[in-house]
């Protein structure tokens, strides 16, 4: 099954968030084969995508992922700032994280750690906390976003209490995701 580890984000986060992503859609006149936009129902701040794993091994990732979150405080987690990975013309446009982002790092990067443990593949890059607006193949409609982007203004979509990680399956229907929580994990309560 494909898996990944996520914090989940509330509604008013959710809320926020489509409604910069119409913002955006209405700047810009892209195709919609070209762009991809991400239902914001089925957001949520990915720690860690572990692809294809056997049934057998989802014990020893739940027992993971359980020590992990044991040993992390709740937080709350500002979600705000705008973003483009691809450079100058963008390939994914995010809301990035603001106060509490380091805490999310160091979840992330100590999950990575235990995962890391019991054979899953060690991330080579530093975490950088985000939430995917859409994904982008065609280069002109990257730039138009870029510069969309670019010319946004300030963002805050609100703050979220990060108070559990979820290990979700990810199953890709024609009519997009489907994701379904195998189990979740409180973080300490403060």
């Amino acid at each position: 099954m494909r898996v990944f580890i996520a914090v989940d984000i509330n509604d008013e986060i959710k809320k926020a968030i489509g409604d910069v992503q119409r913002q955006l859609q209405s700047r810009v006149k892209s195709s919609q084969r070209s762009v991809k936009w991400v239902r914001p129902d089925v957001m949520h701040l990915t720690l860690k995508f572990l692809g294809e794993v056997d049934d057998g091994a989802i014990t020893d990732v739940c027992k993971a992922v359980e020590n992990t979150a044991g040993r992390h405080k709740k937080f709350d987690l500002d979600v705000e700032t705008l973003g483009c990975f691809g450079g100058r013309s963008a390939r994914v446009v995010w809301v990035g994280c603001g106060a509490g982002g380091e805490q999310l790092v160091r979840l992330a990067e100590d999950l990575d750690d235990k995962l890391g443990l019991i054979g899953f593949a060690k991330e080579t890059r530093r975490f950088t906390g985000h939430l995917t607006l859409c994904r982008i193949k065609n280069v002109r409609d990257g730039y138009e976003l870029a510069s969309a982007v670019d010319s946004f203004g300030p963002f805050s979509a609100g703050t979220v209490s990060i108070e559990a990680v979820t290990i979700y399956q990810s199953e890709l229907t024609r009519s997009g995701p489907v994701y379904t929580a195998l189990a979740s994990y409180k973080l300490q309560q403060l």
